[in-house]
């Protein structure tokens, strides 16, 4: 089998993150000290409710909890709406908080856009240069930084064939707002290229969207859903569409695979976020400063599988992948 691991995009974007008015906190050079009494506030900002999101946010509580930080949190949730990421964004800047964690692309926008004077971490981040976050990955040079999602997406399109040798085509449902899901789209077209498999796309705005995408996709023999918010959070739907037509659906984490897609090479979302809360220790307690702190990445995805929702697609999963599975979904 071949490993195609996908490196984080390089480039050198500029940082370009808007002033906004509100009570003076931190320098976000400086990292962030701690309070006299030894307590911290950190605001936690998330761009929709979903397993991945929220087990990302379960991980970065507990290396905290785990570093002996005394911690009180502002949790928010934008329900996937912009204009209520906006409006936590310019409730956090007005804040005397320690930290923020933001969760998601969006999400991880609207907070940069608004807080340049309290130390911001992301997570679950494809590609933080193309979303304009940092500067550099490995330079990121401002107040932001933080963990990436980026997943072996020419991997995962690879599994299409590795179950289905026959295939010809491929649908792919994603959210055209979605910068993330840009990136993904884009390796899986080159990589579906090299398969040679014709692909299929349908976007969508809102959640409300997606079951009509599915039922769009008519012909193909896969669908790939690549780590998009919109996708994810309705995707019960497309699951349904697929078992009812015997189309097999890759996905590209693992807590879509335990929700119902057939199998994925995915990153452990909870081991992401609480690599985060590492990094955040690391500016509460020992006053590293983000703007030198490289982005970093889970380094080994796991091949997760589903082999009853394969059934119920019409496409058992070969033993080989079986025997290889780091998790098997009962």
């Amino acid at each position: 089998m071949r490993k195609l691991f996908v490196p984080i995009a390089a480039g050198t974007l500029a940082l370009a993150l808007t002033a906004c008015g509100g009570t003076p906190a931190k320098s976000s050079t400086s990292g962030s000290p701690a309070a006299d009494d030894g307590k911290y506030k950190v605001g936690i900002s998330q761009i929709v409710s979903h397993p991945s999101l929220d087990a990302s946010v379960k991980g970065f509580k507990s290396a905290l909890k785990d570093a002996g930080l005394e911690v009180t949190y502002d949790d928010q949730n934008a329900q996937n709406d912009q204009g209520t990421a906006s409006s936590i964004a310019a409730k956090f800047a007005t804040q005397d908080l320690d930290l923020i964690l933001a969760v998601a692309t969006p999400m991880a926008q609207a907070v940069a856009g608004k807080v340049t004077d309290v130390p911001v971490l992301f997570t679950a981040v494809t590609d933080p240069e193309a979303a304009k976050l940092v500067a550099s990955n490995n330079a990121p040079g401002g107040n932001v930084t933080g963990t990436t999602d980026m997943n072996p997406v020419a991997e995962q399109i690879d599994l299409v064939k590795q179950v289905k040798p026959q295939a010809k085509k491929v649908g792919i449902i994603y959210s055209s707002g979605e910068v993330n899901s840009e990136v993904q789209v884009k390796l899986a077209r080159e990589e579906a290229k090299a398969q040679g498999l014709e692909v299929v796309e349908k976007t969508v705005t809102n959640s409300s969207e997606v079951v009509q995408a599915a039922q769009a996709l008519e012909g193909v023999d896969a669908i790939y859903v690549p780590t998009d918010n919109t996708v994810v959070s309705a995707l019960a739907s497309v699951i349904q569409y697929a078992e009812a037509n015997k189309i097999l659906v890759v996905v590209g984490e693992s807590d879509s695979v335990s929700k119902g897609g057939a199998l994925t090479y995915g990153l452990d979302y909870e081991t992401l976020g609480r690599q985060t809360g590492e990094m955040a220790v690391k500016i509460l307690k020992g006053g590293a400063k983000p703007e030198t702190m490289a982005v970093e990445a889970q380094k080994t995805p796991q091949l997760v599988v589903n082999p009853k929702a394969a059934e119920r697609m019409g496409s058992p999963l070969p033993q080989e992948l079986l025997d290889k599975a780091d998790k098997t979904v009962e």
